[in-house]
C-alpha cells in the first residue's frame, strides 16, 4: 500500500510541477514520464499476487481499519485489472498533451487548436468506461471513481430538483430592486500583487493551514495537492483587479487542503488515509469558501485587516460593504468567478454536456455551439469567446469527466454538515466574527478528516449528521442568506 502511494504521489508531484513552473517546451517529455508513472503502478496494483492477497484477506477476521484498506484497494484493483497496460499508456498521454493543449488554446481562443486533443480524450474516456462496464450506461463508470456509489439514476432526479428550485431563487433575487444596484466603487481599482499574496498567506495560517507542511504557489487554474501528509500544496491566482478572486481561490483551495492535512497520521500512505469522494472532498473546501468565508461574520472580522492591507483603496469600506459585494448575485459566464446562487448552475450544464458526450448524443465538434446555447438558455448570456466559453475549464483536458457533479455534491454535503456543526455549538456565528476558526476545524478533524474512507461519504455523513444526501438544507441555507440580502421571500 505503500509503495502504491509512494508511486501515486510522485505522479501528483510531476503534474503540480507541470501546472506551476514547467515551460511550455517541457510539454512532450513530462507527458511520457507521467506516462511511464502511470503504467509503472497500474502494473503493480493489476499483478496477480497483489489479488491473491486481497482474496486472502477478505476472509480474514480484520478489523475496522484493515477491513476497509482492503475493500478500497480491492475496488481500486478492480477497476485498473479491467483496463489493458496499452490504453493506461495512451489514457496518460491524451490527458498530459490534452492539458498542454488546451492551456495553449485557451491562451489563444482558438478551439480548434484544442479540438484533435479533446476528441482524443473524448474517445478513450468512452473506452474506458465501457472497459470499467458498470451496471448502468456508460457515465456511471465515469462517475464512480470520483463518487463510489452514485448512479446516474440518482443524480440526475436529485440535480433536476435542485435546478428547479435554483431556478425560483435566482428568479426571485433578478426581479428584485436590489439586483439592480451598482457594484462597490472599489471594484475594477488597483489591489497590488504583492499585498494580495501576503493577505492570502495570512488567511492560510489563520484558517488552521500548517505551513510548516505545506505551501502555497501560483497557477492558472487553482488547485490543491498532496506529496505526504506533511507536504500538502495550494495554488492560487492573482489579479490586481479582482482580489476576492485571488482570496476566495486560497480559502477554496485551504478547505481541500485542510482535509489533507487531517488524515490520522497512524494511516498515511494506505488506502483509509484519504477521502470517500470528491463530493465529500468538495465540501470542506465550499464551507470554509462560502459558509465560513461569505459569512457577514467573516468580514467584520477582516474588514480592519483589508483597510489596512489596502488603505488607499478601502479606505471608509464598512463590513456590511464587504459582505454585499462578495455575496453580489449575478448570471456570468465563468464558472469560478459566480455566485452560490449560480455556481450549480454552471455544474449543472456542465453535467449535462458530459453525458451527451458519453451517449453519442454529442460530438466534440459541435461542443462549444452546444456549450453556448446551454449558458443562454440556463443563465440568459452568451459567451462571446470560446475562451470564455467551452475551453474555461481544465477538467476535461486532464480527462477528467465524471467529476464535475462533485462540486455540486459538495455544496449539498457543506450544508447538511454546517447544521450538524451548528447545532452542538451555537456559538458558530459568533467565534467566526472573533476569527476564532479552531472549534471548526477540530469538529472537522474527529468527525470528517480523521476517519478518512472508512464509509462511503454518504454513510459518514449520515453517521455524524443523522441526515443523507438531500439539496434541502442547502436551498435553505441559500434562502437564509439571499431573501435578507435582496428582501425577497419564498
Amino acid at each position: 500500500m505503500q509503495e502504491f502511494n509512494d508511486l501515486a504521489r510522485v505522479g501528483a508531484l510531476l503534474q503540480w510541477d507541470h501546472e506551476t513552473y514547467m515551460s511550455h517546451r517541457g510539454a512532450e517529455a513530462r507527458a511520457r514520464q507521467q506516462a511511464t508513472m502511470r503504467v509503472v503502478r497500474h502494473e503493480r496494483l493489476v499483478d496477480d499476487r497483489l489479488g491473491e492477497q486481497l482474496d486472502e484477506l477478505a476472509e480474514s477476521d480484520l478489523d475496522l481499519y484493515r477491513a476497509a484498506m482492503v475493500r478500497n484497494l480491492r475496488r481500486e484493483r478492480d477497476r485498473a485489472a479491467r483496463l489493458p497496460m496499452e490504453f493506461v499508456r495512451r489514457l496518460a498521454l491524451a490527458e498530459s498533451l490534452g492539458t498542454s493543449a488546451w492551456r495553449i488554446a485557451r491562451e489563444e481562443d482558438n478551439f480548434e487548436l484544442y479540438r484533435p486533443a479533446l476528441e482524443e480524450i473524448v474517445a478513450v474516456k468512452r473506452e474506458e468506461a465501457d472497459l470499467v462496464g458498470l451496471d448502468g450506461e456508460r457515465y456511471d463508470s465515469l462517475l464512480d471513481e470520483y463518487e463510489p456509489g452514485m448512479r446516474v439514476s440518482r443524480l440526475e432526479p436529485l440535480l433536476g430538483d435542485l435546478r428547479r428550485d435554483l431556478g425560483e431563487l435566482l428568479g426571485a433575487i433578478v426581479s428584485s430592486p436590489r439586483a439592480r444596484q451598482p457594484a462597490a466603487e472599489f471594484i475594477g481599482r488597483s489591489f497590488p500583487d504583492q499585498v494580495q499574496w501576503d493577505f492570502t498567506v495570512r488567511l492560510l495560517a489563520d484558517l488552521g493551514f500548517d505551513l510548516e507542511a505545506g505551501r502555497q504557489d501560483r497557477s492558472a487554474h487553482p488547485f490543491s495537492t498532496t506529496m505526504a501528509l506533511h507536504d500538502v500544496r495550494v495554488t492560487t491566482r492573482i489579479h490586481e483587479h479582482e482580489p476576492f478572486d485571488s482570496i476566495f481561490s486560497t480559502i477554496h483551495e485551504c478547505g481541500h487542503a485542510l482535509y489533507e492535512q487531517g488524515f490520522d497520521p497512524a494511516w498515511e500512505g494506505t488506502p483509509i488515509a484519504e477521502a470517500p469522494s470528491l463530493g465529500l472532498h468538495e465540501s470542506q473546501s465550499r464551507m470554509w469558501e462560502n459558509i465560513v468565508g461569505r459569512s457577514a461574520p467573516f468580514w467584520e472580522h477582516y474588514c480592519q485587516p483589508m483597510r489596512e492591507a489596502f488603505p488607499d483603496v478601502l479606505n471608509g469600506v464598512t463590513p456590511e460593504d464587504l459582505y454585499r459585494e462578495v455575496n453580489r448575485v449575478h448570471p456570468s459566464l465563468i464558472r469560478v468567478d459566480s455566485d452560490e446562487v449560480t455556481y450549480n448552475l454552471h455544474i449543472l450544464i456542465r453535467f449535462e454536456l458530459e453525458l451527451a458526450l458519453m451517449r453519442e448524443e454529442l460530438e466534440v465538434v459541435d461542443l462549444p455551439a452546444a456549450w453556448n446555447d446551454s449558458y443562454e438558455r440556463t443563465l440568459g448570456i452568451r459567451p462571446p469567446s470560446d475562451a470564455q466559453g467551452v475551453m474555461q475549464d481544465i477538467h476535461w483536458s486532464s480527462g477528467s469527466m465524471g467529476y464535475f457533479p462533485t462540486y455540486t455534491l459538495g455544496n449539498l454535503y457543506s450544508a447538511i454538515l454546517w447544521d450538524a456543526y451548528a447545532a452542538q455549538d451555537p456559538q458558530a456565528a459568533s467565534r467566526i466574527g472573533a476569527g476564532d476558526f479552531a472549534p471548526l476545524l477540530s469538529w472537522l478533524r474527529k468527525n470528517v478528516h480523521r476517519p478518512g474512507y472508512l464509509y462511503l461519504a454518504e454513510d459518514l455523513v449520515r453517521n455524524v449528521t443523522g441526515s443523507g444526501l438531500t439539496h434541502e438544507p442547502f436551498m435553505r441555507y441559500l434562502w437564509a442568506k439571499y431573501g435578507p440580502l435582496y428582501d425577497i421571500s419564498r
